[in-house]
């Protein structure tokens, strides 16, 4: 009768796992829009900085794109307020800090010349964050991200400047703006389905 009552309660914590982890996936898929403004934020700022040689162009556009990403989360009210949704969060949010800081001080120091260390750190610290994301929520789809993001840091490690810059170009755009499309889809189709049952 014992081994039963455990059975119970391991199937309850099981289940209550499942569903967490739905519920960050579905949150997850609601800042699709974030993916989508932060691909073109990047595409925006290599641009910039490659044509008008613009020192500050990434600065500028990363605060740009993270005051558009704090007003887009309070006007939509989609604050993480789950324990998995306050990880993915903080995951993102760390990485985007850690990425602010340390390459805004290579550039200023003046040891950012090489730009193949650019695209090598940024698509590892990219992939990381896809990856740490991927497992928590347990989603394929991102997982597959970071390993574009992860190729695209192996490229840059080895090849010439031009196939690190082309890899790169690739990675946002399948693993931030396609992938981002793909979250809004299933946002929208998920809304849909919803507003079906309850009609």
């Amino acid at each position: 009768m014992g081994t039963s009552a455990n059975d119970l309660e391991l199937t309850e914590r099981l289940n209550l796992i499942e569903a967490m982890i739905t519920e960050g996936r579905r949150r997850c898929e609601s800042w699709g829009w974030t993916f989508l403004l932060w691909g073109v934020a990047y595409y925006v700022a290599f641009f910039w900085a490659a044509w008008e040689h613009f020192a500050y162009a990434w600065p500028v556009t990363v605060v740009a794109a993270a005051l558009l990403t704090m007003l887009g989360f309070w006007r939509q009210g989609n604050q993480p307020n789950t324990t998995l949704g306050r990880a993915i969060g903080a995951t993102w949010a760390a990485m985007g800090i850690s990425m602010f800081i340390l390459f805004d001080a290579l550039g200023f120091g003046g040891h950012l010349a090489d730009a193949r260390i650019f695209f090598a750190a940024a698509s590892a610290m990219l992939g990381m964050a896809n990856a740490a994301c991927s497992m928590m929520l347990k989603w394929k789809a991102e997982f597959a991200c970071a390993m574009v993001w992860w190729t695209a840091a192996v490229i840059a490690s080895f090849g010439s400047v031009d196939a690190a810059a082309d890899a790169f170009l690739a990675a946002i755009f399948l693993c931030q703006i396609v992938f981002g499309i793909y979250a809004m889809i299933l946002e929208s189709r998920r809304r849909r389905e919803r507003g079906a049952a309850h009609a």
